[in-house]
């Protein structure tokens, strides 16, 4: 089998013009047809020699994988199934707004964190994507022109594959990349400190944090990572970074009827962010089969949100978005794998 071109950074690539004997100035221009031009196969970079086409393809292929299922919600919401090794998938949300169009993409085929609220666990971890299979779930969907911001929000814990994450991001914020602002970029994490912090000081890109209680027996039942990296270490850890102006760090809060979602977890929330400039996005939890959770009615939302900004957090309402698409994540892979 063929090594793909396509996830290479620029120092790979100049690695790969070395090993073959031609210029180093091929390795740019390589990176020009991967990542900025709408082509898929080595023959198409027309301003390499033949030889140096005939001798990429020796031993390369572009890399470019094309998703096997697409869904369209009723509100613009598309979920894409991207196959990879081992005949597993993996999800990407690409979600349009007024002004700017947002994909969400994976970077684990499954994951092993088992958080009780996500359907992802319940398929267990299946493997790492690598950087060319991340940045391929923005670059290979219909609308990849046009994307504005990137989040890592899909299947799987970024922070568990972050050497990959990491070349992904280098990727798409380098000019000879796709040349993204990394303001335009969130990273999502459940709080494994180490690759949070190797993250911080790697890229500018903005963090996200799935917090959901601020109780510490709450967030164990929960997250199962409570244990190694407590909810109240990974906000001082946080803290004690200096994010300047324009990056920012925010932190996910679904809400759960009669769980998370009473004025003490609003006090404590204010306690445990203190000091600290963030905001809060609350998400509205759309139950997954297996869990006992429900959401609680709209008005306990919405006073929750009040009395958090009412404490001085910023707090938004995450709008629900392709619920008639299994957009929530780890459902449609499921459904796929067992051949629903």
């Amino acid at each position: 089998m063929k090594e793909k071109l396509f996830g290479k950074t620029l120092t790979e690539l100049q690695q790969v013009a070395e090993e073959l004997g031609l210029p180093k100035f091929t390795a740019r221009q390589i990176a020009g047809w991967l990542y900025k031009k709408d082509i898929s196969t080595i023959d198409e970079m027309t301003n390499l020699s033949k030889n140096a086409r005939e001798l990429l393809a020796e031993k390369f292929e572009f890399g470019l994988v094309a998703p096997t299922r697409v869904q369209k919600s009723i509100d613009g919401t598309k979920k894409y199934l991207f196959p990879t090794t081992g005949y597993k998938f993996v999800e990407t949300a690409m979600i349009p707004e007024r002004d700017r169009i947002t994909v969400c993409v994976s970077s684990q085929v499954g994951c092993k964190m088992g958080c009780l609220f996500c359907f992802t666990a319940k398929q267990g971890f299946q493997g790492q994507l690598t950087a060319g299979e991340i940045v391929n779930q923005v670059k290979s969907i219909e609308e990849a022109s046009e994307v504005s911001n990137i989040v890592y929000m899909g299947m799987g814990e970024p922070f568990d594959n972050l050497n990959e994450v990491l070349k992904s991001l280098e990727i798409f914020i380098s000019e000879w990349g796709f040349a993204m602002s990394p303001r335009r970029i969130t990273v999502s994490t459940i709080g494994i400190i180490p690759g949070m912090l190797t993250f911080l000081e790697k890229s500018e890109a903005h963090l996200a944090v799935s917090l959901h209680t601020p109780f510490n027996d709450e967030r164990q039942k929960l997250m199962p990572v409570q244990v190694a990296y407590p909810v109240d270490e990974v906000v001082n850890e946080i803290k004690g970074w200096d994010f300047g102006r324009q990056r920012r760090v925010s932190f996910e809060y679904i809400l759960f009827e009669g769980l998370n979602d009473s004025p003490r977890h609003v006090k404590e929330l204010a306690r445990l962010l203190s000091g600290l400039k963030c905001r809060i996005n609350l998400i509205r939890f759309h139950p997954v089969p297996g869990t006992p959770l429900k959401s609680p009615g709209e008005e306990t939302i919405q006073r929750f949100k009040e009395q958090l900004n009412q404490k001085g957090i910023l707090t938004t309402i995450r709008a629900s978005r392709g619920q008639d698409i299994y957009a929530a994540c780890g459902l449609l892979s499921t459904k796929e794998l067992s051949g629903a």
